[in-house]
C-alpha cells in the first residue's frame, strides 16, 4: 500500500520516510512517528491501517539524520541498540522533520498527527510549536511530563499504560494537573508499548480500544 519517499527539511537535510494513500481520494492526513525502532514493520502497518481509514499517512525518519534507515525489532539486545538514539535527543531536528512531513501532505487537507514512545512525545512538542496541524494524539510519551507547561496549540489526546514502568501515574497525573485541555486515557493492566503487537507488552483490549478513541478523535477535530 505503501511507498519510501524523501523529505526536505528547513535546513535543506533530506531524510526519508513511509508513505501510504488510500484506495479512495484522500481529504486528510496523518503524520505518524515513531518509537525508537525506526520506520519498522510497525510503524509502516500503522500507516497502512490509517490508510484503509481513508487517511494519507506520512511516517519521516527522525532518526536519518544519525543514522539512514535504521529499522530495529525488539529483541532486548536490538532496543539496547535503539536506545542510543535517545540518549541525547535533538528535539529541534526530530522537529524540523516532523515539520517537513506535515509539509508535505498540507495540500491535502487537514492533518493529524500521532506517535508512540519517543513518538509520543514528538507528536506533544509538535502540538506546542509547528505549523499546520488541526489534532494530536501522544501513546505513552515519556518527555510529555517535562513538556507540559507548553499548552498544545491544537486538539491533544495521550494514552498511557497502567503499568509501564518507565512513565509513572504521578507523572501522568502532573500532566492531568497542568493539562486539563487534554484528553488522557490510563489503561489498566497495559504496559509501555502496549499498542504494539510485535511487542511482548501487547494488549490487544487496551490497543483496539485507544485507536478507537484516536481514530474518533481524529474524525471530529480533522474536519475542513
Amino acid at each position: 500500500m505503501g511507498q519510501d519517499i524523501t523529505l526536505t527539511a528547513s535546513d535543506g537535510f533530506q531524510l526519508g520516510a513511509y508513505r501510504a494513500d488510500p484506495a479512495t481520494p484522500p481529504k486528510v492526513a496523518i503524520v505518524v512517528i515513531q518509537e525508537i525502532f525506526g520506520v519498522n514493520h510497525h510503524i509502516r502497518a500503522v500507516c497502512d491501517r490509517y490508510a484503509s481509514h481513508g487517511y494519507v499517512a506520512i511516517a519521516p525518519s527522525i532518526f536519518d539524520r544519525s543514522e539512514r534507515n535504521f529499522q530495529s525489532g525488539y529483541s532486548p539486545d536490538e532496543v539496547a541498540v535503539a536506545r542510543k538514539f535517545v540518549a541525547h535527543p535533538d528535539w529541534a531536528a526530530m522537529l524540523r522533520d516532523t515539520q517537513a512531513a506535515i509539509d508535505a501532505v498540507k495540500a491535502i487537507g487537514p492533518i493529524g498527527i500521532v506517535g508512540f514512545c519517543l513518538g509520543g512525545s514528538v507528536a506533544y512538542a509538535a502540538a506546542t510549536k509547528l505549523s499546520g496541524l488541526s489534532a494530536a494524539v501522544g501513546y505513552y510519551g515519556g518527555a510529555i511530563v517535562r513538556f507540559a507547561d507548553d499548552k498544545p496549540k491544537v486538539p491533544t489526546m495521550l494514552h498511557f499504560g497502567e503499568k509501564d514502568t518507565g512513565i509513572s501515574l504521578t507523572d501522568v497525573e502532573t500532566i492531568r494537573g497542568k493539562r486539563p485541555d487534554i484528553e488522557i486515557f490510563i489503561y489498566p493492566g497495559a504496559q509501555h508499548g502496549f499498542s504494539c503487537d510485535e511487542r511482548a507488552s501487547y494488549d490487544k483490549t487496551s490497543a483496539d480500544i485507544a485507536g478507537e478513541r484516536s481514530l474518533a478523535f481524529f474524525a471530529k477535530h480533522l474536519t475542513k
